[in-house]
Order: C-alpha cells, then sequence, then structure tokens
C-alpha cells in the first residue's frame, strides 16, 4: 500500500498544466471556483508564466494531495522523534509528579536511573505513529480545504475561511488518530511503566496478550479530545496568522519575498499558533499519559484522579516542545513543496464577485 502510494506521489503529472489549458484538467473544474483554487489562479495570474510553468504537479490533483501526504509523513515523523526525550520527561511529570517535580529534575532522575539510552525510550513508535499521523493530518487537510470550498462555495469560503480551517482540519485528525492510536498507546506505556518494555517489539505482544485490540484503542477518545483541538488550533491560527503577518508586518508582498522569506514567515507563524495548540490541548494530553500508563482505568477515572490541578501539570515544557514542534513541521512540510516544486497559493483575496457585490451594495 504505502509502496503504490509511494510510486505514485513521485511520478510526474502526465498532464501538464498551461495557463491556456488550466480550465480544461477535469480536476480542476469544481476548484476554479473555490476559495483554493480561486487564491492560486486569481492572485498568482500576473506571475503565472514564471512560477506556475515549474510547478510538479496540478493544484488539487491526486498528485498534488499525495506529495502533501508525504510532506507530513517528514514534517510530524522527524520532528516527533527528535524530540523524544522531552516527552519521554513530560509524560512522566504527568503520570507521577512526586517523583518528576519539574523537566529538569525529571531529566536529572532519568539520567539517574536509566542513563542517555534511557531519553530514547520509546522512538520507534514515536516515529511510525507521528509518520503515519502526518500522512493524514495534512494530506487530508488539504482534501478537506478543498472539499468544503466545493461544497459552499467561493465567497462564503472566503468569508468563513477560519470556519473552513477548523472544520477541514477537524475533519483530517479525525482518521489522523486512528492511525496513530496504537503506537501512541505503546509509546507511552513504554515511557512511563517501570520495567513493562524497553521496545515496541516487546510492548506490542505484550499488550496485546493483557487487554486485546482494546488496549490499542483505549485511549482514542482522549486522544481526539487532545488532538482535534490542538489541529484545529494549529491549522486555523497559522492560516490566519501568515495572512496577518504578510498583511501588517512582512514590508512588502508575498510575491516579492524569497523563498527563504516565505519560509521564515512560516516558522513564526507555525510557533505562534505551536503556542495557542499547546494551552488547549494539554489537559487531554496528561489524561492520555495516565490512561495508558494504568491498566482497565478510564478517562473519567483518570481525570478524577488528577485533579484540576494535575490536568495542567507539564504545561511548560509542553509549550515550549509544541511550540518549537509546530513551527518545525510547518517549517519542513512548506520547504518540503518548494523542493518538489508544488503549488503554494498565497494568502486569500477577495473574489472579484463578491467585491462587485459589496461595492454595488455600498459595503465597500
Amino acid at each position: 500500500m504505502f509502496s503504490s502510494f509511494l510510486t505514485r506521489a513521485l511520478c510526474q503529472n502526465s498532464a501538464p498544466t498551461t495557463p491556456d489549458t488550466q480550465h480544461e484538467v477535469p480536476i480542476q473544474m469544481g476548484l476554479v471556483k473555490s476559495l483554493v483554487a480561486g487564491r492560486t489562479i486569481a492572485a498568482a495570474s500576473a506571475t503565472a508564466g514564471k512560477t506556475e510553468e515549474g510547478d510538479s504537479c496540478t493544484f488539487g490533483s491526486p498528485h498534488y494531495f499525495a506529495l502533501c501526504g508525504m510532506g507530513g509523513i517528514l514534517s510530524c515523523g522527524i520532528t516527533h522523534t527528535a524530540i523524544v526525550p522531552l516527552d519521554l520527561v513530560k509524560c512522566r511529570i504527568q503520570v507521577d509528579p512526586d517523583k518528576y517535580r519539574n523537566v529538569f529534575h525529571g531529566f536529572k532522575v532519568t539520567l539517574k536511573e536509566d542513563g542517555f539510552r534511557g531519553l530514547a525510550k520509546g522512538w520507534a513508535p514515536t516515529f511510525f505513529g507521528y509518520s503515519m499521523q502526518g500522512l493524514c493530518k495534512f494530506g487530508l487537510y488539504e482534501v478537506f480545504k478543498v472539499f468544503y470550498t466545493d461544497l459552499i462555495g467561493e465567497e462564503n469560503a472566503f468569508l468563513f475561511r477560519t470556519s473552513l480551517y477548523l472544520v477541514a482540519s477537524a475533519s483530517a485528525e479525525f482518521f489522523a488518530d486512528i492511525a496513530l492510536s496504537p503506537m501512541e498507546a505503546a509509546k507511552v506505556k513504554i515511557q512511563t511503566t517501570p520495567g513493562y518494555a524497553n521496545t515496541l517489539r516487546v510492548a506490542m505482544p505484550k499488550m496485546y496478550a493483557e487487554e486485546g485490540v482494546y488496549s490499542f484503542y483505549k485511549s482514542l477518545v482522549p486522544l481526539w479530545m487532545r488532538q482535534i483541538p490542538y489541529t484545529m488550533m494549529k491549522f486555523a491560527c497559522f492560516e490566519r496568522t501568515v495572512e496577518l503577518l504578510y498583511k501588517f508586518v512582512v514590508p512588502k508582498p508575498r510575491s516579492e519575498c524569497s523563498k527563504s522569506e516565505q519560509l521564515v514567515v512560516t516558522f513564526a507563524a507555525g510557533y505562534i499558533a505551536g503556542v495557542f495548540c499547546a494551552i488547549v490541548s494539554h489537559p487531554a494530553d496528561t489524561v492520555v499519559s495516565k490512561l495508558n500508563q494504568e491498566k482497565g482505568s478510564t478517562a473519567l477515572e483518570a481525570a478524577k484522579k488528577l485533579g484540576m490541578a494535575g490536568l495542567w501539570k507539564g504545561l511548560m515544557p509542553r509549550i515550549v516542545m509544541i511550540g518549537t514542534l509546530t513551527a518545525l513541521q510547518w517549517f519542513i512540510y512548506d520547504a518540503f513543496k518548494v523542493a518538489m516544486r508544488m503549488p503554494r497559493p498565497p494568502p486569500p483575496e477577495m473574489p472579484e464577485s463578491l467585491k462587485k457585490r459589496l461595492q454595488a451594495e455600498g459595503k465597500l
């Protein structure tokens, strides 16, 4: 399955698009009326001969969505694996705050008990789990964004674009968490239960023997509670922050910025979005950690045991972790698009039809 996906993603589009034939491509017909495609066509029309001719795929094509999924694999898989030591300490603070009082103390205790090798516990389920999650998160977000835009029309998509980002990202994350849940359960078990298992190949058969398939999906609902608000904030806040940065902070239009300058804006917007992501999703993250540590516990029981104060334990390391993580994820994702010569629509602009209607009504 993955190999066929990879082959499809790397193949060049067999029907190249030119400014004269763009509207003749069947898959683009519905997208021409959409916000996202409108952004590509209307906002970039002045530079179509310079930029669109070099694109490796048609916007909104299966090739484009497949590449978005590959970008998500790299974005999430690499970044989450890179911060496994911090994630390990964060999880231990959440489930045993008496032993691991803060981040620095948590690292000190972990190094004393497990050595430097102990800081890498859970790297394998982290890499595989978050790679699968990234595939669905970024790939399906692009799919749902176009799909919902076509449903509500070009003008409504512009007027209610924040809601569009929220709904598209929530839809994508719903499926992404189903892919993530088994590996997340194994990761937390390895990291927070002393002596249980040190590797993925030991942990998963052991978990299956104890509770069956349920052990891999018992934390799916709290995972949705953590990840869906997180992802909604991650995408909506990022999209709007990019828009505001180009409007009020960056001293020149996006079309005049170099690729490296655009990536700096991407990183800054990603970090801002990441701080808000960490805050809105932290209580559910704490419940997930506690739930996967204790056999037979429910989400409500775990939340009651933790109490209101306990739900917010480990927030500061998570803000640092998620802020940096989110910024790097967006940077890698956007850099991948640049490297693969993918269409990168500019921030949205008001459709001409909406401009004319508002001018006629004296509202513009």
